[in-house]
């Protein structure tokens, strides 16, 4: 339909562009299969390009749309979560799980402890807004990692390297959160003698995270019974419609935020109980392609969104030390940081390189840094931004610009065919 103006409606425009947006979802994995070359990087491109058209006048800024901001990137990371924890293979046990309890438990810390250290003194900022930021920069994200992690369920695509990413990124977002509100407890009682610690202590650290694991734990096992063990004719599995995996991300989630405790890791927690109540279910599958397909197009959309804000001044208060605070994070503390927490630990140098190095920054960075400043007061909001948004694109364009051949040589090293999974040529 044509507008009086001669101009297409902005409708059918928006329509168009779903649907392209939709195809290149689809495709864009395909072709990029062998590239040294990730699709975060080709929607960024998109995306800067796109709102560097002189008719698209909005701005995606975070600093102008902090709620929107805050709850669409949550979103995307609850779906990830859940597509993470549904195509882990593993057994939960603490020896079988010693790789991620490493990363989690000594690699995170010194991370937030070391760039808590370098934006206070290189940037001059108050101790709570560098844990602030410090907390956002250290998770591994969820999201942006799917080059580096497990294959779907079932498809024994689980070596040390990718289970391990996997699985740090499935919980530290949740361990993240005890220092995120502990900038903000900070934050609030600077200049005070308010006590902090045993609130932090008992509710935010032992509380959020006690009870996020035991409710997602027992939101898995409710789904797990009602898809996999009722009677025949009336369990969830007979459906064969994935999307029931949507409905155990919302309600996990939304139980366990009503009830005050950590929300990211009890969706993960959730999906890891889900898994393990019929472990070898084919139904895993379909849950699986859900939700990838709806992470996969939101992730798109944010990243266009990115791309937007990139061309719009998100970087515009970056200053060189910014820049060069930026590099030291990917490349000197979370690699060191990495490998002291897997030092000891029974894996292969090159293994134990890539688990250091691929550290990927992302959507969980903006949101925690969103939820953060949607909560305290920050006059240096804009610069905080930027060191976000450079850190995030840095990671992107280095991890993504690496991610195929490391991977590709890892696998050859430890006599795997990286080209197993590939699909046949068309006309084959």
């Amino acid at each position: 339909m044509i507008a009086a103006s001669g101009l297409p409606d902005p409708y059918i425009l928006i329509l168009t562009g779903f649907g392209l947006l939709t195809a290149l979802v689809v495709w864009l994995p395909l072709a990029l299969r062998k590239l040294p070359l990730s699709l975060p990087i080709v929607c960024i491109a998109l995306g800067a390009a796109l709102f560097s058209l002189p008719q698209i006048t909005l701005k995606p800024l975070p600093l102008l749309y902090p709620e929107i901001t805050e709850r669409f990137t949550e979103f995307v990371v609850i779906i990830a979560l859940m597509g993470a924890g549904l195509k882990i293979d593993r057994v939960f046990r603490w020896r079988d799980w010693t790789v991620t309890w490493r990363l989690l438990a000594i690699t995170m810390p010194l991370g937030i402890l070391a760039i808590a250290a370098v934006t206070a003194w290189g940037m001059g900022l108050p101790w709570a807004i560098a844990l602030l930021l410090a907390a956002s920069l250290a998770p591994t994200d969820p999201v942006l990692a799917a080059d580096i992690q497990v294959g779907p369920p079932k498809s024994e695509d689980e070596d040390e390297v990718r289970f391990g990413l996997t699985s740090e990124a499935g919980l530290n977002d949740g361990f993240a959160f005890p220092f995120v509100h502990l900038a903000i407890m900070l934050a609030a009682v600077a200049g005070s003698r308010q006590p902090w610690l045993s609130e932090w202590l008992t509710y935010r650290v032992l509380w959020e995270i006690g009870a996020g694991v035991g409710a997602g734990w027992l939101i898995g096992r409710a789904f797990g019974w009602l898809t996999f063990h009722v009677l025949a004719q009336t369990k969830l599995a007979q459906t064969g419609d994935g999307l029931i995996a949507l409905a155990a991300t919302c309600i996990s989630y939304g139980i366990t935020e009503i009830i005050h405790c950590y929300g990211f890791l009890a969706v993960f927690v959730t999906a890891l109980t889900f898994r393990g109540t019929h472990r070898t279910h084919d139904f895993h599958h379909d849950m699986h392609d859900v939700t990838e397909q709806i992470e996969r197009l939101a992730m798109m959309v944010l990243l266009l969104l990115f791309g937007g804000a990139l061309v719009s001044g998100l970087l515009a208060s970056v200053s060189r030390t910014d820049v060069f605070i930026a590099l030291v994070i990917l490349l000197v503390i979370r690699p060191i940081t990495g490998l002291i927490g897997l030092a000891g630990h029974r894996a292969d140098r090159s293994e134990k390189l890539t688990l250091a190095f691929f550290g990927i920054r992302g959507v969980g960075s903006i949101y925690y840094l969103a939820y953060g400043l949607n909560h305290i007061h920050v006059q240096a909001a804009e610069r905080l931004w930027g060191l976000v948004g450079l850190v995030v694109l840095f990671s992107i364009v280095l991890h993504g610009l690496t991610v195929t051949p490391i991977m590709r040589l890892l696998d050859r090293q430890h006599g795997r065919d990286p080209d197993k999974d590939e699909p046949p040529a068309v006309g084959a």
